[in-house]
Formats: structure tokens, sequence, C-alpha cells
């Protein structure tokens, strides 16, 4: 019997955030077995609702691991036409992760995944340009322990912050988004940072169900030369399957120019070395997830902590494009919670992770 609360959740996926409809391509893609029940109810929903074509596609990430330490990087670069063309014919994609492990590529070589990110961004690019996409996670063992819970308790965390009203927590988030476009100066303050930039003219975006899931924040970019000062993020922030505390970063018009993360100073800079795009910043964003209060190593929930902002290494998006293009987007997590302060334009509107701001206070959880 399938769990009420997974077919919830595709009934979300389907009808709301990707809206599948008669004559779509559907690509599902799931990395790990585990969300198999997952992709059974969407699979079997994309039809009910018209989808022409279903493909689905479970990855291993072990046999990924292999191949980022044996292949050549001939083998690496070798450019998968077929996965390109796929993906050009798809209206819609949605990404499942569901890893039995989530520290399987902890040791793999760092140099190969980054060719392979290099490799494959035409690809991402195209998911992301012209599908209706969604990404989301299930819930694993994995994931759990990461998140210090049972399975059980893992659960009911991750439906409670994905099977939400998402049409009414879009309206609470328009506040936020029309005072964001109307900000020139940002400012942060907080344990080890002191940290401006300028979001002036940028649009902001509300982010409500429709692309990821957990969802819950408003984004923007700055300004890409504006940023100066350093921030120290005080959330684990895993990429490539490493692990990162502590990340220090100092900017100076717009670019990182000192990186530090205990024991990881080189690893976090060969990173930001990706190409020339990867030591700006493409995003700024505030977290309002109300049900998401506290760090569980993965990003998709990280970033959305209520009393959180984020700023993303490298690549912006285009519907909120500062210009900047790399082949990384490495979100980077600042918790508030209890410490720190955001200003715009001189004024007071978050502090200690709450909103102060007369206009947002309905976006604190209750």
């Amino acid at each position: 019997m399938t769990d009420p609360r997974v077919s919830e959740l595709a009934r979300i996926i389907i009808n709301y955030s990707t809206r599948v409809r008669k004559g779509d391509t559907v690509v599902i893609s799931s990395s790990g077995t585990g969300a198999i029940p997952l992709v059974k109810e969407l699979h079997k929903r994309s039809l009910e609702q018209g989808a022409q074509y279903v493909h689905y596609h479970i990855s291993v990430p072990e046999i990924a691991r292999d191949f980022f330490n044996i292949a050549s990087p001939e083998q690496v670069s070798y450019f998968p036409q077929h996965e390109l063309d796929l993906m050009k014919k798809a209206t819609v994609y949605i990404g499942i992760a569901a890893a039995d492990n989530s520290m399987v590529l902890a040791n793999a070589k760092q140099e190969n995944m980054v060719l392979y990110t290099k490799t494959m961004k035409s690809i991402q690019d195209e998911r992301v340009k012209h599908t209706r996409w969604l990404v989301t996670r299930f819930p694993t063992h994995s994931a759990a322990q990461d998140a210090k819970m049972s399975l059980e308790e893992f659960e009911t965390f991750l439906f409670s912050a994905c099977n939400i009203n998402w049409q009414k927590e879009a309206k609470k988030q328009e506040e936020l988004k029309k005072l964001m476009e109307k900000t020139d100066k940002v400012k942060l303050i907080a344990s080890d940072t002191s940290l401006t930039f300028s979001i002036k003219d940028m649009p902001a975006i509300k982010c409500c169900g429709m692309r990821n899931l957990p969802d819950g924040e408003v984004f923007t970019a700055p300004v890409k030369d504006s940023i100066d000062g350093y921030i120290t993020f005080n959330c684990p922030a895993i990429y490539q399957g490493k692990e990162y505390n502590s990340i220090r970063l100092r900017f100076k018009k717009g670019k990182i120019v000192e990186a530090t993360s205990p024991g990881k100073n080189r690893e976090l800079n060969k990173v930001l070395d990706t190409d020339d795009g990867s030591r700006y910043v493409g995003e700024f964003s505030l977290g309002v997830n109300p049900a998401i209060r506290f760090p569980m190593r993965n990003i998709l929930f990280d970033e959305k902590i209520s009393g959180s902002i984020h700023l993303a290494m490298g690549n912006s998006y285009d519907d909120c494009s500062n210009s900047n293009t790399s082949a990384i987007h490495w979100d980077m997590v600042k918790l508030l919670q209890g410490d720190g302060k955001i200003f715009f334009d001189g004024k007071l509107i978050q502090k200690d992770g709450k909103f102060v701001h007369p206009k947002l206070t309905s976006l604190n959880p209750k």
C-alpha cells in the first residue's frame, strides 16, 4: 500500500509544480533506488494527466563513484549527446535524490568531478531553461542519519516541509519580493560577518513549490561587482560529496579574494577556481520555509531554513541574472537565528532570524 504522504507529494509535483498535461514528454530521474515508490506514483500520475511519453532513469551513486575514480579525463569529458537529445525533447523534468550514503563521493577524484560538471553543463542548461523542472528528496536512512533523526521522524519532517499549501505561501512571499525589488543596499551583520552589496534593479523571485520541494525562499542576485566585506557560514556545506564547515569568504569588488575552511582550504579553493565566474556570487536569498528550523546537511532543505540567508557562488539564474556565468552554483548558508541583522537601505528588516518589518511578519513561523 502506498504511503498517502507519497501520493500527496506526487500530486503536488504533477498537478501544481510541473503542471503535467496532455502531450508532455516527462523525464523522471532518481539518484538512488530508495525513491522507487515516488517514481512509481509520478509515472502513474503523468500518464493519467495525458503525457505522451514518460522516461524514468534510476542511477546508483556507488557506480558514479567508480566512474570518477577509474575513468580517464577523456572518458569523463566524453559528451553524452543522447542525453542532450532527450532533454531537448523533454517538456517536464523531475529529479529525485535518495542516496543510501550521502558521503559516497567524499573521496572520489575531485578533478574528475569538476571536469564532469563542466562537461554536463549544456545538458543542465537545457533542463533549467527549457523544461518545467522540479527537484526533490525522498526519505532514506542516510538522510535521516544526517539530520540526526530516526527514519520515521525524518519522514514526518520531510513531508511536513513539502506537503503544504504553496499557493498560500506564495501570497506571504509577495511582500518580501516587492521590498527586495525596491532595495538598493543590503547589509548583513552577524558573528564574523560584515557584508554589504547592492541588489538595485534586480528582480526578486518567489520560490513556492514550483522548482524545489521542499521550497520556501525569495532570491535575487547581487550586482556582480558590489560585494565587499567578509562572511562566515555556520551551516555545513556539502559539495561534490565533501563536507565543508565554517567556510569564511572575504570579498573585494564582488570577487572572493580569500577563502578558508578548516582542513579543506585546498579543496575549497580548487572548486572556487573552476572557471572565471566561480569566485563571484550568482544568488542572494532569504529562507522562509516555516517547517525547516535547523540544518541537516542537505542543501535542498538547509537553504530554506526560516531565519537564514544564503549566497550561491558561481552561476546566476536566467530569470535573475547579474551576468555571472559559471559551471558551478554552490549555495552556502548562514543561520541568523539568535545572531544576525539584515538591513535594506539602512532599515532593519530582520533581527536574530525573525522579520521585524511590519509587512513581513507573516513569514515568521507560528
